[in-house]
């Protein structure tokens, strides 16, 4: 009888965890979050230049479309300065329409109308840069003139380009050199 009433003391003395059991699994925890918190930076920075770079590309074929319904010739202008990096859709000439520092308004003079503004202000550590001030979307064809090619750069997370042609067509890749990023060609 002694050896049974031994055999459910033991039983009982084994529920559960010790305070060390667990010190030891949080401690392990720990180090693999610290391990992967590099990587989950930089992933979140390189979502963040695939989402400035969709809504780039997004944006070229909606002011290509825009300028057809309309029956208007619609400009897309890219603006640079200290505080940032913007692009303004409107009507008129390209010296008609400037961006607002930090805002997504645009000052427009004369018969001008601004339609959408894309502020990236530094401190996201995106811009948006292009080869080209402004790109005219002409409304009878829908061809843009001229081609250009635009970068969303992050310091970061590397560079997608969006190439507009004269259709006013965008095929987007990365320059070769840059940091890979998955789901697009090299340049």
């Amino acid at each position: 009888m002694d050896s049974l009433h031994l055999v459910t003391r033991t039983a009982k003395r084994q529920r559960g965890i010790t305070l060390v059991e667990a010190a030891i699994t949080l401690a392990i925890l720990a180090v693999l979050v610290w391990a992967a918190a590099p990587s989950f930076s930089g992933l979140i920075e390189r979502q963040r230049l695939a989402g400035l770079a969709a809504q780039v590309a997004t944006d070229v074929q909606w002011v290509r479309s825009a300028s057809v319904w309309r029956s208007e010739p619609l400009r897309l202008s890219f603006y640079s300065a200290a505080w940032g990096s913007c692009y303004v859709v409107h009507s008129g000439a390209r010296n008609q329409c400037s961006c607002v520092a930090n805002t997504t308004a645009a000052t427009c003079l004369g018969d001008a109308v601004q339609l959408k503004t894309v502020a990236v202000p530094t401190s996201t550590g995106l811009s948006v840069q292009a080869n080209v001030s402004s790109i005219l979307f002409d409304p009878l064809h829908g061809t843009s003139t001229p081609t250009g090619r635009l970068r969303v750069v992050s310091a970061k997370a590397g560079s997608i380009h969006h190439i507009v042609n004269v259709l006013g067509r965008v095929r987007t890749c990365t320059p070769s050199g840059s940091p890979a990023l998955p789901g697009y060609r090299s340049c």
